[in-house]
């Protein structure tokens, strides 16, 4: 689509058209899948287009994926990864020994084990903290700190990040703001828009939506940026295949209409387990019983299928999850079928416990990926066993 520069149009036509031409010796209008992992040079050192040289430094459909992708979040360049963590750990791996970074305390379990368990061995520092409040990160903010690490939404409490006032204080501290949008996609959320620095994905989520991919994407607009993660990913190696890039593409063309989907059927669902008795709690932005529901309505368009309650005791997650004949017990989320899990024992259970209790991840809550089923039966598998 190169006579139609990809900003001058719409997210869902970039969805389907950004980063992606038709192949030129035969017009096919799908990407090829590119599955070699070797280009032949016409001449010594001389690789065709500057780069084919090995299927570890470029790939023609990792690229496409990597430019859909870059313009769906308002960026410019993109860089895809083998999963979602190996594209936070290419972020972190920027820093040097000493450096310090502040966290959202309420992250990922996988991601918050990597930065204890791995990388703080390597002499990074972490200090983690209730990003709900943007003082807090202020405070936290050291001379040494490199990166300020946050989800919003958070998973699996559904807390809200203020992401343009959390750039400001990171971009003057000397910091870069890394915004993990997985819960929220780019089709709900743009924190390039907003002043990040970099947009991380698990693209097995939202982006790719199917069930089928474990990979993850980076987004940024600085140039410089772009060129030091793209060596780290050189040197470390944690690329996509290529079949995986194909599936990750095209799960995208159909991202703006999932969405809608997505984003439908989380409020009703939400809106039926707030007013269930056998329900204590909903965590859901889109309500206005949020806490920060104002803020999500300023720098969120959607919110998404992912809905948290707490039904008060381990006993009653376990009879909610494991009765469902719709909601599928399993981890992940963001595919087209609803599934359902209990983030202390599973997602979560690497973090200590303490600190699950302190921001709110007890054994009674549990997760809802809420998917594209139709509304009427998602609702009707809930209230068979809440019943």
């Amino acid at each position: 689509m190169t006579e139609h520069p990809s900003d001058a149009l719409r997210f869902g036509t970039r969805a389907i058209h950004a980063g992606v031409d038709p192949e030129p010796v035969t017009g096919a209008i799908m990407t090829p899948i590119f599955q070699t992992s070797t280009y032949v040079q016409p001449a010594v050192g001389e690789p065709r287009g500057g780069s084919y040289d090995y299927g570890r430094t470029a790939n023609p459909t990792r690229e496409a994926l990597e430019a859909n992708l870059a313009s769906l979040e308002s960026g410019t360049r993109g860089v895809a990864f083998a999963s979602g963590l190996a594209a936070i750990e290419c972020v972190l791996k920027r820093l040097d020994v000493g450096d310090h970074v502040v966290s959202e305390e309420n992250t990922y379990g996988g991601t918050t084990r990597m930065f204890n368990k791995v990388l703080s061995r390597l002499g990074i520092e972490f200090t983690y903290v209730d990003s709900r409040d943007p003082g807090a990160i202020e405070a936290a903010m050291r001379p040494a700190t490199k990166l300020v690490h946050v989800e919003t939404p958070t998973n699996p409490m559904m807390r809200l990040c203020d992401i343009q006032a959390a750039a400001e204080i990171a971009h003057a501290g000397g910091a870069l703001l890394c915004v993990d949008n997985t819960f929220a996609s780019p089709y709900n959320q743009r924190p390039l828009e907003l002043g990040a620095d970099v947009v991380v994905h698990s693209a097995t989520k939202y982006v790719n939506g199917h069930s089928d991919v474990i990979g993850g994407v980076l987004a940024v607009r600085d140039e410089a940026l772009w060129e030091e993660l793209m060596f780290i990913r050189k040197s470390t190696g944690a690329v996509p295949g290529p079949m995986d890039c194909f599936l990750t593409l095209r799960g995208l063309k159909t991202l703006h209409v999932r969405m809608d989907r997505h984003n439908a059927n989380g409020m009703a669902v939400a809106r039926y387990l707030e007013e269930h008795p056998a329900v204590d709690r909903v965590f859901y932005p889109g309500l206005p019983s949020h806490e920060q529901h104002e803020l999500a309505t300023r720098q969120m368009s959607g919110f998404t299928g992912m809905v948290s309650v707490d039904v008060g005791t381990l006993e009653r997650a376990r009879a909610l999850t494991e009765h469902l004949r719709i909601f599928s017990l399993a981890e992940s989320l963001g595919g087209v079928e609803s599934l359902i899990s209990v983030p202390a024992l599973m997602t979560h259970a690497s973090v200590p416990e303490d600190r699950r209790a302190a921001m709110g991840v007890t054994p009674g809550l549990v997760r809802l990926s809420v998917g594209i089923e139709d509304e009427a039966d998602l609702i009707e598998d809930l209230g068979r066993v809440l019943d």
